[in-house]
């Protein structure tokens, strides 16, 4: 026994000697976090106050937040921020928990559930355009019931998209943000021992509903509190998805200011910096007002807790949520479906249902573009997702090799890119990058999407990489291995199937970025999301569908590699199948 167990004191002893270098990454990750959100954030709170000594701010002083407070289109734009952003925010809530409450270990539950990675891996981009193909007067739902059932031989002159009050905004947002809360909701439900739970109520008479929520939602709830921050947050300042379903004129804020810092006018930049500044107060106020609510419903909801109500609810409302949740899953896939069938049609006059005719034109003339600006979406985006896979390993390795457990301070450093509005740094970012001249390059895009990547493939590895049996690790250890060849030989391997979901989580993340290409990249960089929005404002709907399928196409072979790779290299070892 003494025998065995003197190559693993060995290497325990020498392990750390090997693995200072590994300490270095958490820190150097931390500060490729905070380093340019918070000169970002300096970058654009100076200009705010009128100090931007490039455009001729020498001094500061409140000149800008007074043009801004005059702007003759701000309040309609704060209220349809506030109408769209919290109103998508509430219905993603609301769907998420009651689905789980009223289906949970269901057969919708699980036929559902199965659809959350390619619906995860729809950009946003492609989403709106597809639901804005799928419910305008002239989209597809009305061609399929018209002129039959509604007697229209013409589209509605109705602003269905694009209408006053965002509520086209606030669906796409909910269709966009609801899959990806259910994903962390079943992330948190993991590791609370749900179903032992759930048997102690129902043995106490509780129905199946309340069961989960008094027993489940409690225990879950802080593990999903970020993110539902990151919902609200990206609901209140979404720029690309607005700038498709949202009205123009005015448009929700963050549009606003993203046009003033894009004017030829540079002294607009002033005014954009003080609305991009409102706009950080916005989402800040709305973070309260939501952390609010929680201590309210803590101090009401105690009380209701443990009065002992058992709820017991009829078929209808378990019916009811899982019809809505399945609906907002119908226009996601029905919105992908609707851009392929664009995508392919030569004429395709309403009220038909179909085209008339099918064509490939439509691809073979935006070839030379597709091939530019997917090349360029591919290198950014793999760049991008193999350089946070290092990070995310490396700091996952020292987590494990130094015995560390992370704190919940940790967890809203890595939430902070998710919880800022891109479009409140930013900016500061460009200028300061300017000063670097680091701007306008490979190195500054693939940077900046990075900044978002990051986040997404840590919490998709995170959980996967602290659940291996520790088991192996000490046997090759005792066999004599040094940590950095079991790391290599015996962890990676058997990961290898959370690594490639994690690099296409982070892959699909990067295709859907628009505000980070735009900045970083100063106009000079064609990505497909770029390109899809600026073809979005136009008239012709087959280009528009050749782009924005596209964009979704690529996000999709990503996962499906992530799936079919693992699958082909252990088609012959059965064990392996299952480490997730």
């Amino acid at each position: 026994m003494a025998g065995a167990l003197q190559p693993l004191t060995l290497a325990g002893a020498a392990a750390p000697a090997r693995g200072r270098w590994l300490r270095a990454v958490p820190v150097a990750t931390l500060l490729l976090f905070l380093g340019p959100i918070a000169a970002g954030l300096i970058g654009t709170w100076l200009p705010a106050f009128g100090y931007l000594p490039a455009l001729g701010g020498e001094s500061f002083g409140l000149r800008p937040w007074f043009e801004l407070a005059a702007h003759p289109g701000l309040g309609s734009s704060l209220r349809l921020t506030l109408v769209s952003g919290l109103l998508a925010s509430l219905a993603t809530f609301v769907l998420a928990v009651g689905f789980l409450a009223t289906c949970y270990k269901t057969r919708a539950f699980f036929l559902l559930r199965r659809l959350l990675a390619p619906l995860l891996a729809m950009p946003h981009v492609a989403l709106a355009i597809g639901l804005a193909f799928l419910i305008a007067p002239s989209g597809w739902l009305a061609r399929l019931v018209s002129p039959g059932l509604t007697g229209w031989e013409r589209p509605l002159d109705l602003a269905i998209v694009q209408d006053p009050y965002g509520l086209a905004l606030a669906l796409g947002l909910t269709l966009k943000e609801l899959p990806f809360l259910l994903l962390m909701m079943l992330g948190a439900i993991g590791q609370t021992r749900a179903d032992q739970r759930l048997a102690v109520a129902r043995t106490l008479g509780y129905g199946p509903a309340m069961a989960w929520i008094k027993t489940v939602l409690p225990a879950i709830y802080p593990q999903i509190r970020l993110p539902i921050y990151a919902v609200i947050a990206y609901s209140l300042s979404v720029v690309d998805m607005a700038m498709i379903l949202a009205p123009a004129t005015p448009p929700p804020l963050a549009v606003l200011v993203f046009r003033w810092f894009h004017d030829p006018e540079l002294s607009l930049r002033f005014l954009g910096a003080a609305g991009a500044t409102l706009q950080l107060l916005l989402v800040a106020a709305a973070l309260g007002l939501w952390h609010l609510g929680e201590r309210l419903a803590v101090r009401l909801g105690r009380r209701w807790l443990f009065a002992g109500g058992r709820g017991r609810a009829g078929p209808l409302l378990p019916g009811g949520v899982a019809a809505l949740v399945a609906l907002c899953f119908g226009l996601s896939i029905a919105g992908m479906l609707g851009l392929a069938v664009w995508s392919f049609a030569r004429r395709w006059r309403y009220p038909e249902a179909l085209p008339a005719e099918w064509s490939l034109d439509n691809w073979l003339r935006q070839t030379d573009g597709l091939v530019w600006a997917g090349g360029t979406t591919l290198l950014v985006g793999l760049a991008a997702a193999a350089i946070a896979l290092v990070l995310v390993l490396g700091c996952l390795e020292n987590e494990k090799r130094h015995g560390l457990h992370p704190t919940g301070r940790i967890l809203w450093l890595l939430y902070l890119p998710l919880l800022v509005p891109q479009v409140a740094f930013l900016f500061g970012a460009q200028v300061i990058a300017v000063r670097l001249g680091f701007d306008g390059g490979w190195a500054a895009v693939v940077w900046s999407h990075l900044l978002f990547v990051l986040p997404y493939v840590f919490l998709a590895l995170a959980e996967p990489f602290r659940a291996l049996d520790e088991r192996y690790v000490r046997s090759a250890l005792c066999l004599g291995a040094r940590p950095g060849r079991v790391f290599w030989t015996v962890k990676l391997p058997m990961l290898l199937r959370p690594l490639l979901f994690a690099l296409a989580v982070g892959f699909a993340v990067s295709v859907a970025q628009y505000l980070p290409t735009l900045f970083a990249g100063a106009g000079r960089f064609v990505t497909l999301t770029t390109e899809a929005v600026s073809l979005s404002a136009g008239g012709d709907r087959r280009v528009i569908a050749v782009y924005a399928f596209f964009q979704a196409l690529l996000p999709l072979l990503a996962f499906s590699l992530a799936l079919l790779i693992p699958a082909w290299l252990f088609r012959h070892r059965k064990d392996m199948r299952v480490i997730e």
